[in-house]
């Protein structure tokens, strides 16, 4: 690791991929590998999934002509080769920083990133879009979509391939990197080089020249090709199995070693040249050339900052996940009701070691959110206590299904909420600073949103066993935040802490809380008395919380999240219609979507951190904060 990379650092587009020599590929692949390996041992990534991604984009980029060939990726766990080849070698070292490269692909980093992304399952669908506007247009261009095996598990992607019928003679291209799950049977050494062979241009131009002759035979010529397309479906059908893509209406093609850079070539090319709906499979191997990522791939998928010749250190268990995981754990061994849902994150959610041990309890549904929640609701049905555990990002996909099948239904339901907040270097799609406003719009459940992993254990344990409505438990990425000595969680829906007859009150909720204590005491430092409305429980919010306006000149409400239809603008909102203050000031994230950066800079920058509450009140004060 760590080499010249003679090769890459003179690629600035495309084009320099395609005026390189074959025999060079081989070389650009190491070099393009040692970048990624060095990057995200600095910076974190995703590691595994986009090493072994790297002769894919090579070839992909040989073949096709980005950006008018339009390559849609499936969420951007494999996009940094892509990113080297289309000029962002030198910008790079920024990936995942404040202002840098980001992890995903970004339209406004580049014209060829088509879409943004960050979400699975997508891509079939956007890339079907391109290539019907291609041909309304009368363009040739392809529309080629990348995505992993784990896209499979998500509904979205059987939703698109069962349209494909609707776009016949268009140039849609589906790569299927399989590097882990099984899509079809393993095929003998015949059967390989056929697939190699069937992929390539010239089987698909001599195929078709073929069809065409026997078809203009007079009298019986339609009928003939027709007979020869049955019985070669049939001979490939034992030799391969009956293949749910062809039956939905899309020419498979492979598998094919995704490695070989040849045959990858000659597979595109012939898929290129096809002119219908076609999926070629491909077979990886994700971490590819670097052994530790071999090994271990699911270790390796999204890894913090790490020592390249060491590896990853051993996770903490000290964050708001892990300790979720084991708080649920605990609970399910007293109680046989409890079981637990991921949605293919396992690993991240904090639930490896309940999966282990109460397995006929655990249930992985795949990339479908929106499966899991009515999954969930005949769980509850039948006599259980199901807990889905979701990132909030994704959990935006089931909308519909938290109104009907979770809140309608009033059953005994729960709703682990992980990364609520802002998470940080992976960016606007991936931060979790909407699922507030979108539980503030949901009737007839219950909201908790703890800052310390104490609150953590009693809102879940009453979650459990004291709520008669479906509940929510939102928490964020990392550690708990800072804890004032004088502080005691009590369980109760807020807390005040400070001077409970200031003059003056600072509202908010989940982790920075952290940041207002502490801004609380720098305030009482320069003369300015102010308590802390603490919200544990946000939706609903108590009404006996409004109490404690009473006599209060202003009150200041700093959100972690968006300010449309967030938890700040229904207590506003309370406070107008019942004259309770006579001024009012909300801080929290505009109508936007919050670029990458470290938790804290992002905080900063909004001033939701101790600086910026500091900074906000001063104003008010005729005061300036020293540290600005």
């Amino acid at each position: 690791m760590f080499m010249k990379h003679e090769l890459l650092e003179k690629i600035k587009s495309p084009q320099d991929v395609k005026n390189l020599d074959a025999s060079q590929l081989p070389q650009l692949a190491e070099e393009v590998r040692d970048v990624i390996v060095s990057t995200v041992s600095q910076n974190g990534g995703h590691l595994a999934s986009n090493l072994g991604a790297v002769e894919l984009t090579i070839a992909l980029h040989r073949v096709f002509n980005s950006p008018d060939d339009k390559i849609i990726w499936d969420v951007g766990h494999q996009v940094y080769t892509h990113k080297l080849l289309t000029g962002r070698y030198e910008e790079f070292k920024t990936l995942r920083q404040k202002d840098g490269l980001s992890g995903f692909s970004r339209p406004n980093e580049s014209e060829h990133d088509i879409v943004y992304s960050g979400h699975s399952s997508v891509s079939i669908s956007t890339a079907m879009g391109i290539a019907a506007a291609n041909k309304v247009n009368g363009k040739k261009d392809c529309a080629i979509a990348v995505l992993g095996d784990g896209a499979l598990t998500g509904g979205l992607v059987y939703e698109a391939l069962n349209n494909t019928r609707n776009l016949k003679d268009t140039k849609l291209i589906i790569i299927l990197n399989d590097n882990g799950m099984s899509i079809s049977k393993n095929v003998g050494n015949l059967a390989k080089k056929l697939a190699v062979m069937r992929s390539t241009k010239e089987y698909f131009k001599f195929k078709s020249l073929a069809e065409r002759i026997i078809s203009k035979i007079p009298l019986f010529g339609k009928k003939l090709a027709d007979k020869i397309l049955k019985t070669k479906t049939d001979i490939k059908n034992m030799m391969y199995g009956s293949n749910l893509f062809e039956d939905l209406g899309v020419r498979y093609m492979g598998p094919i070693d995704g490695h070989n850079m040849e045959h990858l070539c000659e597979a595109l090319e012939g898929a290129k040249n096809f002119g219908h709906p076609v999926l070629l499979h491909i077979n990886t191997v994700k971490g590819k050339g670097y052994s530790l990522a071999e090994e271990n791939p699911t270790d390796y998928h999204g890894v913090a900052p790490f020592v390249v010749e060491k590896g990853l250190d051993k996770a903490s268990n000290d964050n708001f996940s892990e300790k979720f995981g084991d708080f649920l754990y605990n609970q399910a061994a007293k109680d046989k009701r409890i079981c637990a849902i991921t949605a293919a994150m396992s690993l991240g959610t904090g639930l490896q070691k309940f999966s282990e041990e109460y397995k006929e309890r655990f249930f992985d549904v795949g990339i479908a959110e929106e499966h899991a929640v009515p999954y969930a609701l005949g769980l509850s049905k039948n006599g259980m206590v199901p807990v889905f555990v979701v990132y909030s990002t994704f959990l935006q996909r089931c909308y519909d299904q938290i109104m009907h099948d979770f809140a309608l239904q009033q059953g005994k339901m729960i709703i682990a909420v992980d990364r609520a907040g802002i998470v940080g270097d992976d960016g606007e799609t991936h931060n979790g600073i909407y699922d507030a406003a979108m539980f503030n719009g949901v009737p007839n459940i219950l909201v908790y949103s703890p800052a310390y992993y104490g609150e953590l254990n009693k809102d879940f344990v009453s979650a459990l066993y004291h709520s008669t409505t479906p509940v929510v438990v939102r928490y964020p990425r990392g550690k708990e935040p800072y804890c004032p000595d004088d502080f005691t969680i009590t369980g109760n829906a807020y807390d005040i802490y400070g001077d409970k007859m200031a003059e003056y009150a600072l509202v908010t909720y989940g982790r920075i809380f952290g940041e207002a204590a502490k801004a609380c005491k720098e305030l009482k430092a320069k003369g300015i008395n102010i308590k802390i409305i603490k919200l544990n429980e946000i939706i609903p919010i108590s009404t006996t919380v409004y109490e404690e306006l009473e006599n209060v000149k202003k009150v200041y409400f700093f959100e972690e999240g968006v300010k449309n239809g967030g938890i700040g603008e229904t207590f506003g909102s309370y406070i107008l219609e019942n004259g309770l203050a006579p001024r009012f000031k909300l801080v929290a994230f505009p109508d936007c979507f919050v670029k990458q950066g470290k938790v804290d800079e992002i905080l900063h920058e909004y001033q939701l951190d101790c600086e910026g509450m500091c900074n906000v009140i001063l104003k008010d004060f005729g005061k300036v904060n020293e540290n600005e």
